[in-house]
């Protein structure tokens, strides 16, 4: 299979110098791609700002802002048969950044907020009815009840919720626990493990629903 995965954080500039981002350090982004590879498919790493080397054999294309990662992932669509949205876009930016650097002597600068693009919403339409869309939530609080609303309403074969309310996984660790909500309504259990480990059951789960869509 052809499988596409975005990873790590977006940054969106508020002055040359200053960025909003998040605390996604993009290994489970990374885990989810060497394990897709390791299982023997082609892949594409779409991925923001971070601090990790590529798993040999994936095809990486770097990207900034959320708008880039759109771009980037709608040029992939037609290729790939599993998309991995493990990216964590951020949701807003500054409408219009400052085109110089902020002064500190000026005062806490007001900032006017719009939204990102949602890319899964964005891309949505485009779905082929042999691909299969896995998306990810990261939650602090309400986890099935967010992760359902995400799945149901951006047309989604998965989605891999994590509570990152825990100092013991997600952001800026290496290990990981998800709950897996299906489109037919079950889901499945990927107890606290490595990073890999995760990616590696994932994976499994997705090949599952991919070949019964084959």
């Amino acid at each position: 299979m052809n499988v596409l995965v975005t990873a790590g954080p977006t940054r969106e500039p508020i002055d040359p110098v200053r960025f909003i981002s998040n605390r996604s350090s993009g290994r489970m982004g990374y885990a989810v791609a060497e394990a897709a590879l390791r299982a023997g498919h082609q892949v594409r790493l779409i991925s923001g700002p971070v601090a990790l080397e590529p798993p040999a054999g994936a095809t990486r294309r770097r990207v900034t802002t959320a708008a880039e990662m759109l771009a980037a992932v709608q040029r992939n669509l037609g290729w790939c048969d599993v998309l991995v949205m493990a990216a964590a876009v951020a949701d807003w930016r500054p409408a219009h950044p400052a085109r110089h650097k902020l002064k500190k002597r000026d005062g806490p600068p007001r900032i006017t907020w719009e939204p990102t693009p949602d890319i899964l919403k964005a891309i949505a339409p485009r779905k082929q009815c042999h691909q299969v869309f896995c998306g990810f939530a990261a939650e602090t609080a309400a986890l099935a009840r967010e992760a359902r609303r995400k799945l149901r309403e951006k047309n989604l074969d998965a989605l891999a919720a994590n509570d990152v309310s825990k100092s013991d996984r997600g952001f800026e660790s290496g290990r990981n626990a998800l709950t897996v909500y299906l489109a037919d309504g079950r889901s499945r259990r990927i107890r606290l493990a490595d990073k890999s480990e995760c990616g590696r059951r994932l994976v499994a789960i997705l090949e599952k629903i991919a070949a019964k869509k084959s």
